[in-house]
């Protein structure tokens, strides 16, 4: 917000004069130590940085100045959009657009210079015809999502674009699959069109599969924020979120008192229960209802109930000493909540919610 509209805003409001009722507490100092390793893991490999979907929902501007810092020279977003917000955090070139170029993009796309990652063979000529400049190339190898198709390559390669990146991306990496050196076999035969320009196959999951698949530049994304898609990945990725939710009630449940929406849980004897300002909205999934954990001191709570739209409640132990104001930690290993909620950790990342404060740990 600029200057001329904040001071549009009613006299005497600040986000100081409340506490809210959500913190994400986001260790950037994690991030970087994810990426180092990695980059470990690369050997001679370049390793950039997924930082799409605002990293993640995790601060795209925040998590790419930190990785900057750390060494980092490739960043790729989705959208135009995520590119300009970037932009003054790395340098635009720095940059790649996933989603590639349209034709109302082109202008703005060269003033922007950041690189479109052009996907078919219009969007070659689209930018070739638009006197181009500096792009990327996604080659589908079997995924049928983005990517130009085989039979295009030699046409491409005609058009003598600058093509700085020649990229696929594996449908499977974090399984066993077949699917895997299929990719990369057809891969290696396809990209070898354009020999001058940097390979690039690897997502986190990737990586793990060895030096086969790390070409010249990896692009690592739930790795980087504390997610392990491969075995291989958990004892060195770090967690990097941690939520915390403010309760706002406390309540004493007789024996036989029923909690929350279609009294999915019936309490057997006495109990405290805590109401928690977290539920759905948040990205808190309503399928940890009745199973998710919290915390309280380093004690485990669990949830008891429905998860509602901005509310979840958990049981307290006897002789408690919380009280309304309190806060508690939100259990949030991803691979532990996507197992819980069958919800994966991409999508459970970039579902937490606009409420949430989010507080940065460098």
């Amino acid at each position: 917000m600029d200057r001329e509209q904040s001071t549009k805003q009613k006299p005497n409001t600040s986000v100081n004069e409340f506490s809210p009722p959500l913190r994400l507490n986001i260790d950037l100092g994690a991030i970087e130590h994810n990426w180092q390793m990695l980059s470990g893991l690369c050997g001679t490999s370049q390793t950039g940085a997924a930082v799409k979907a605002d990293a993640y929902g995790l601060g795209s501007n925040q998590v790419s100045s930190r990785l900057y810092r750390a060494g980092c020279r490739d960043f790729f977003v989705a959208h135009w959009a995520e590119a300009l917000e970037l932009r003054g955090t790395v340098p635009a070139e720095q940059i790649s657009v996933l989603n590639g170029v349209q034709q109302q993009d082109v202008l703005f796309a060269q003033q922007l210079g950041a690189k479109p990652v052009l996907n078919s063979l219009q969007q070659a000529k689209l930018w070739k015809e638009s006197g181009g400049g500096v792009c990327d190339l996604m080659i589908d190898t079997g995924m049928n999502r983005l990517g130009i198709e085989a039979h295009d390559i030699e046409t491409i390669r005609s058009f003598g674009l600058q093509i700085d990146v020649v990229m696929s991306h594996l449908a499977s990496a974090d399984e066993r699959s077949q699917q895997n050196d299929v990719q990369l076999s057809n891969f290696l035969e396809f990209s070898s069109s354009f020999p001058t320009s940097r390979k690039s196959l690897a997502n986190s999951a990737a990586i793990a599969l060895g030096s086969r698949f790390q070409f010249d530049l990896t692009r690592p994304g739930i790795a980087l924020y504390g997610g392990t898609p491969r075995a291989e990945l958990v004892s060195a990725i770090r967690n990097v979120v941690f939520p915390q939710a403010r309760v706002c009630q406390i309540r004493t449940l007789a024996a036989g008192d029923r909690v929350g929406y279609n009294a999915t849980f019936t309490a057997s004897q006495p109990m405290s229960a805590a109401i928690v300002e977290i539920g759905y909205a948040d990205g808190y999934p309503r399928s940890l209802s009745n199973s998710g954990k919290f915390q309280m001191a380093g004690e485990p709570l669990t949830v008891i109930g429905r998860v509602s739209m901005d509310l979840t409640i958990v049981q307290l132990p006897e002789n408690h000493t919380l009280r309304e104001g309190d806060y508690l930690d939100v259990c949030f290993e991803l691979e532990t909540i996507s197992e819980l909620s069958g919800r994966s950790p991409y999508e459970i990342l970039t579902s937490l919610g606009r409420r949430f404060q989010r507080v940065y740990k460098t």
